[in-house]
């Protein structure tokens, strides 16, 4: 359905059993469709909640902007090994997550038993970079309980071929680095929209995000009674509930989130 400049449209999608708004801001082909295509001919999005309808705008609010830099600047950092920072990054998660033993080095057979793929965990941050590595750390430090929990494999009945944890960790910081795309140069998806507002309201944020996401992977590694060679099956679908939540009515912030509730 064409549109015209001013024009508002309302979009029931049925998935998320939401109202979605479209207020175009030119006549650059503006259509009217799902989503995905937010970005071209629009100056913001309202989508309903509480009974009310709450704007997403694209035109970033200053703490937006400044948090936006910071989280794109984090995702660009490659890991370093030379880097006495990133050296001492390594040295905290170990610590945080074996308290009572010694590592012995950054290159080390200890480092498997994380589930990293050898004994050089520096090899695995190349999909990700350093902010994976931030991640474990805080998910380590801020909910100890349930890392541990994932890290020892304590839930449920477990396959013969279990997932790595720390790589699988490092898979999904890059899992919801593709799904935010804050990376692009203007928004195309309304869950990136959504998350800046929740950025806005708290600076760890997509730390948090990552710690929701890692207990959805394992819950659902567990329902599915999963292996190894499904992972990519189990990650997807985590990508997909991730999105479901993200995008329910009651959900203002991180916390929010029906799935917050499984960390302890």
């Amino acid at each position: 359905m064409a549109m015209k400049v001013g024009d508002i449209r309302l979009f029931k999608h049925e998935a998320w059993g939401q109202v979605i708004v479209f207020i175009t801001a030119n006549e650059d082909n503006a259509t009217c469709g799902a989503p995905a295509w937010i970005g071209k001919g629009l100056t913001c999005v309202c989508f309903k909640r509480k009974g009310t309808y709450e704007r997403i705008c694209f035109h970033l609010t200053p703490i937006q902007e400044e948090r936006l830099k910071r989280l794109k600047c984090r995702m660009k950092v490659f890991f370093d090994a030379s880097r006495r920072d990133h050296q001492d990054a390594l040295r905290a998660l170990w610590s945080a997550t074996y308290p009572n033993e010694e590592l012995q080095g950054l290159i080390s057979d200890q480092w498997k038993k994380m589930g990293w793929q050898g004994k050089d965990p520096s090899t695995d941050f190349r999909g990700a970079g350093f902010i994976s590595l931030e991640n474990l750390l805080f998910f380590a430090k801020t909910f100890s309980i349930s890392f541990q929990h994932l890290l020892e494999k304590q839930g449920g009945k477990r396959a013969a071929w279990e997932y790595p944890f720390a790589v699988a960790g490092v898979n999904i910081t890059f899992m919801i680095m593709q799904m935010l795309d804050l990376d692009a140069s203007k928004p195309r998806t309304f869950i990136r929209g959504v998350f800046l507002q929740m950025l806005s309201e708290d600076q760890w944020a997509f730390d948090l995000l990552y710690c929701v996401a890692f207990m959805i992977m394992d819950k659902q590694w567990l329902e599915r009674n999963a292996t190894y060679m499904e992972f990519n099956d189990v990650l997807k679908s985590t990508r997909a509930q991730l999105e479901r939540e993200l995008l329910m009515e009651e959900v203002l912030r991180i916390e929010d989130m029906p799935s917050y509730g499984l960390l302890c």
